[in-house]
């Protein structure tokens, strides 16, 4: 009970720091061509005063920065699918726990409300698939019937999801962030009776194709030929990107938390410096050891949930070691430098990457990625907007020739980027899935360990693969959401500023 009334209460401090107004008018004059600002006399255009970003519901802020991604543990399998190299991540921010069965219930339970009359195959398109604890050899029929949906388990995380499901959840928790922030902030009523087409979507509120009651609250419109009032926007500052899967590299970089290792990091005194002291083997700080080397009453406590041997799950009676057989709550054991748990066990985490064996992976230095699928809006012939669909969602399609035609400057000459300089085009790497490999573009990475697996996939440089439509008892996933604009945090301008620096 301890640790599930800890986990609510850090939940709502985290929610609540994204409902005061981060917004407004800014009285200032174009620097380029000398006309006001917000000034409905002179064409009215809106520029907000933006503060900085704010941070969203269960998150931590992760400033980014360089790092050596890639295997500093031995690497036993002899895969060779994690050479290290240098990489820059563009700073972000992630879950501070891996998103938990109550979490989950919260999502089935807003589909049900909101499709279940008429599209009741969305709801079950979602759920968790809960015979991944079903074995011919153990007797597991218990975690089947209850794990996803008992109260004992609300705050362990949540399995059984694969990785579309994964990337799902992050699309209506996106939506449903961004309402709230609205309904808060006066500029939309609440609506608890949203269903099909009705429901509230970032994209289709911004679009306009939303229809829901304004609030008291909404955006004065300072457009001389407007409608008097308007939706917000983004340029206004209040609405968050959307919350999404982390890269592979975020998750690693995250994970290894070397901010820790850096001698003297920066403060409002020093500039800090450009180095770090020490590899790190696992999240936490003791370079090899799986227990605490803390001079205080948690000395050699376990660091993560993991099977230490075979059939040692958690240890003996009356000395267990990581006090779990399965899986536990998501804020057990130590959080690591940027204060996440569970970076390291308790469960493998879905990450957005495409799996290609590290020869071939190293494509970009900065936020490197394999696994974009390019894709727009559609539009109709007069140039609007497409309708949105009976979901509620405005319509993709796949970029095409027109969208790449002229631009030479691009490195892709589709919307599948997906096999870009994999090395399948020689004879050595061909991924002839089925027959020669198990690999091709439906394979996705899964990184951390679990409860089931032994210290060595504990290191965050580590990797593995499953098929995205798969799903396990072992793997489930945490969301991260994009840094806009600064690097830094705590209203940190960013750059290197000398002297008084000008608006803008």
């Amino acid at each position: 009970m301890k640790r599930t009334l800890l986990g609510l209460s850090l939940l709502c401090v985290g929610t609540a720091t994204i409902f005061s107004a981060c917004s407004s008018k800014t009285k200032g004059v174009s620097d380029k061509t000398g006309w006001n600002y917000n000034d409905s006399r002179l064409g009215g255009f809106d520029v907000a005063n933006y503060p900085g970003q704010q941070t969203g519901p269960g998150l931590v802020p992760i400033e980014g920065g360089r790092f050596t991604m890639g295997q500093t543990e031995e690497d036993l399998t002899y895969e060779r699918n994690n050479i290290p190299r240098n990489v820059t991540v563009s700073s972000f921010y992630m879950d501070e726990t891996e998103v938990a069965n109550v979490h989950y219930r919260e999502y089935t339970y807003w589909l049900s409300r909101s499709y279940a009359a008429d599209y009741p195959e969305e709801i079950a398109k979602a759920l968790p698939d809960s015979t991944v604890w079903r074995s011919a050899l153990s007797y597991n029929e218990p975690m089947v019937t209850n794990y996803f949906r008992h109260a004992a388990y609300n705050f362990y995380p949540v399995v059984g999801v694969n990785w579309y499901q994964a990337n799902a959840y992050c699309k209506w928790r996106s939506d449903r962030v961004n309402e709230m922030i609205l309904i808060k902030n006066g500029m939309l009523k609440k609506n608890q009776n949203q269903v099909n087409e009705d429901v509230f979507t970032s994209e289709t509120y911004t679009s306009g194709q939303y229809l829901g009651t304004p609030g008291k609250g909404q955006k004065r419109d300072l457009d001389p030929n407007g409608a008097g009032r308007r939706n917000t926007g983004y340029s206004d500052g209040f609405l968050l990107p959307n919350y999404r899967l982390p890269t592979e590299a975020e998750w690693e970089y995250a994970a290894l938390a070397l901010v820790e290792k850096n001698p003297e990091p920066e403060t409002k005194r020093r500039r800090g410096e450009e180095a770090i002291t020490d590899r790190k083997v696992y999240p936490w700080g003791d370079t090899r050891s799986t227990r605490t080397q803390a001079r205080n009453k948690y000395r050699g406590q376990y660091q993560a949930n993991y099977k230490r041997s075979g059939g040692d799950a958690m240890g003996v009676a009356g000395g267990l070691n990581d006090r779990a057989v399965y899986t536990e709550n998501i804020y057990s054991y130590l959080p690591n430098a940027y204060g996440l748990y569970n970076m390291a066990g308790n469960v493998n985490e879905w990450v957005l990457d495409v799996y290609r064996p590290g020869s071939s992976y190293d494509v970009n230095d900065v936020n490197p990625y394999r696994g974009n699928e390019f894709t727009k809006n559609i539009y109709e012939a007069d140039g609007t907007l497409s309708e949105k669909d009976s979901l509620g969602n405005l319509s993709k399609k796949y970029i095409d020739s027109t969208d790449l035609a002229g631009r030479y400057d691009r490195d892709y000459t589709g919307y599948d980027a997906r096999n870009i300089e994999d090395g399948d085009s020689t004879s050595r790497f061909t991924y002839d899935y089925g027959n020669t490999t198990l690999i091709n573009n439906d394979s996705r990475v899964i990184k951390g360990g679990s409860w089931n697996d032994r210290a060595y996939w504990l290191s965050p440089g580590t990797r593995r693969f499953m098929q995205a439509a798969h799903a396990s008892s072992t793997v489930g996933f945490r969301c991260v959401m994009d840094r806009l604009g600064s690097a830094g945090f705590n209203n940190d301008p960013g750059g290197n500023i000398f002297g008084k620096r000008k608006r803008g």
